[in-house]
């Protein structure tokens, strides 16, 4: 070191070093506050929206878009003559369900975003209909409803066909489904209501039962499996 800054440091003011010093650990100690806020606010950013962005990069999803006025009107309408359990898949933020409630059903709803099951159940219970209904966080693909006779479902076109198949094979013969915005493919409703996006379809348990197992037995009998011998 040169006399010149051994001078300048010993003449320095002993209060300035001091005042440095404590500026340096103020920055410091406002660089972990920052960080930690940032780090904060991702994880709480990842919280929220993770319940969103999860079910969308599953192979077949149910968005959440709210059923309009019409649309719960229109369904309640289709099952005006009919009672007890009610289901809807993919219930949003629990409108047909607490409307069902309303009406008498025992309903439930099935929603993979918990945000929404959270809402739905606060929703239930401040419009005093919380002890008949129940929300559950859950996959319909993972769930039976082998115990509702009336079932709701805002279904998206890629899902519908497998869904046939699970309902037709689940639901006692005695049940309803009502499927919104979208009909299945192959089911022949029983009766039509709404137009546009609040169209609604009902379908018979019992016909759609029939015509899967009709089709089961098409597979098994001995002409069919002759024309499939007789093609290999």
């Amino acid at each position: 070191m040169s006399q010149q800054e051994e001078f300048f440091l010993d003449s320095a003011p002993a209060g300035h070093l001091k005042s440095d010093i404590k500026e340096a650990k103020s920055r410091s100690r406002l660089g972990v506050i920052v960080t930690g806020v940032l780090g904060g606010s991702l994880v709480a950013l990842y919280a929220v929206a993770a319940p969103f962005v999860t079910p969308a990069l599953r192979k077949v999803c149910l968005p959440f878009v709210p059923a309009t006025t019409a649309q719960v009107e229109n369904v309640l309408r289709m099952l005006r003559a009919r009672s007890g359990t009610l289901v809807d898949i993919g219930s949003g933020d629990g409108r047909i369900v607490i409307a069902a409630a309303k009406h008498g059903f025992q309903a439930s709803g099935f929603e993979l975003n918990p945000w929404l099951v959270w809402y739905s159940r606060l929703k239930a219970w401040r419009e005093g209909v919380h002890r008949s209904t129940s929300f559950h966080i859950s996959d319909l693909w993972k769930v039976s409803f082998a115990q509702y006779s009336n079932v709701v479902i805002f279904g998206v076109p890629q899902m519908m066909e497998q869904l046939e198949l699970k309902l037709a094979t689940e639901l006692p013969s005695t049940a309803k489904v009502v499927a919104c915005r979208f009909p299945f493919p192959t089911w022949v409703p029983e009766h039509t209501d709404g137009e546009g996006i609040d169209t609604v379809w009902v379908y018979d348990a019992m016909t759609f039962k029939s015509h899967l197992q009709h089709g089961m037995t098409q597979k098994t009998t001995p002409e069919h499996k002759d024309k499939q011998d007789s093609h290999t």
